[in-house]
């Protein structure tokens, strides 16, 4: 057994995972995939999930906060950059979603507060106010919905540099882009001294602060972060896929669905809130598929659906038990062991004799 550990293996694992994942981003996908559904209703959506998922990997995978309300922190970015690109002229698209995530990140702050005084469920349930308390803002001061009252907003098109992007391919690009941006940084905090307080905190965080790592600027920091990262999605979620934007569509169930991406993509890796974010997507395109196809629409959608979440709750249930890690370690298992049989095949055909 290799004596390294499992969360540094993880680290090197994810630099790798990411760079094929670029590769495959801007080189394969562009190149293979025709049809818009695959870019609306697939990738899109999956990149802006997993880079929520990567906000809920810092604060619960490596800090160990018990934390639910991501969807809160993605409506906050949303609206906020939605009041970005109307009231503030001449400001790039750019600068307001990294404004939005900066007033997301002030949001993560004030309720990562609790976290200083309670632990486990009792802060899960304390964060879970950030979810009612940001959706209950928007619909309360009509300001920031520009006082409409239809509901829905239609979010406005993307501009960068004077150029609308507005295609589904050309808005993939730049969900894809601002994804690079932001995972690489990700990546060097979880394996820099941020990351190891981080992971210190999340073992023991008694023992952390003995050995004079602070409490309060450790939890708070990655609080902001987390909703940093999720209030960047939450506006790239707005106006790359829905394209409009409405507080109910960034409720409770979305924070729950993070939360599963998490825990089944895997805790403590990055690449598993890409793995996981993947699964949750297509898992019921999947189901459906089966079911029609085996099923022939016998099967109401209702009861469809009924079975997507008994599914996801008896994965979860067994993920607990037997692979806390999640669906990031079993690929990882599953690369070890085909690189250690290369290698014991290498060897066998050194040692064999020639001739």
């Amino acid at each position: 057994m290799s004596d390294k550990p499992i969360f540094m293996t993880f680290a090197r694992s994810d630099v790798t995972n990411f760079v094929v994942l670029m590769i495959v981003a801007f080189a394969v996908i562009p190149l293979t995939v025709g049809s818009d559904y695959w870019y609306t209703s697939i990738l899109i959506p999956w990149l802006c999930l997993a880079l929520a998922a990567i906000g809920q990997q810092i604060v619960m995978g490596y800090t160990g906060q018990l934390a639910l309300g991501a969807a809160g922190f993605m409506a906050a970015g949303a609206f906020a950059c939605f009041n970005l690109e109307l009231r503030v002229p001449g400001l790039p698209f750019a600068g307001s979603l990294l404004l939005s995530g900066v007033i997301a990140a002030a949001f993560g702050v004030l309720f990562g507060l609790p976290s200083l005084r309670v632990r486990g469920i009792y802060l899960m349930v304390a964060t879970l106010a950030s979810q009612f308390f940001i959706i209950w803002m928007i619909d309360k001061f009509g300001w920031f919905k520009n006082y409409d009252t239809s509901g829905i907003i239609t979010a406005q098109d993307i501009e960068i540099f004077g150029r609308p992007f507005t295609s589904p391919v050309e808005m993939y690009l730049v969900v894809a882009v601002v994804v690079i941006v932001l995972t690489i940084p990700a990546i060097n905090l979880t394996r820099g001294a941020v990351g190891r307080s981080w992971m210190a905190v999340r073992d023991m965080d008694i023992a952390a602060e003995s050995m004079g790592i602070s409490l309060l600027r450790t939890k708070l920091l990655a609080f902001a972060i987390s909703a940093f990262y999720c209030g960047v999605a939450g506006a790239l979620f707005a106006f790359t896929y829905l394209k409009s934007l409405e507080p109910v569509a960034f409720d409770i169930k979305l924070s729950f669905e993070i939360l599963f991406m998490v825990i089944l993509g895997g805790l403590g890796t990055i690449n598993g809130a890409f793995i996981g974010a993947a699964f949750i997507l297509l898992f019921p395109v999947v189901l459906n598929s089966l079911g029609n196809t085996y099923f022939h629409g016998m099967i109401d959608a209702t009861i469809m659906s009924a079975i997507e979440q008994v599914v996801f709750g008896a994965l979860i249930i067994l993920f607990l038990i037997y692979e806390p890690l999640g669906m990031s370690k079993l690929w990882t298992n599953l690369r070890q062991r085909m690189f250690s049989r290369k290698r014991a095949g290498d060897a066998r055909a050194l040692r064999k004799p020639a001739g």
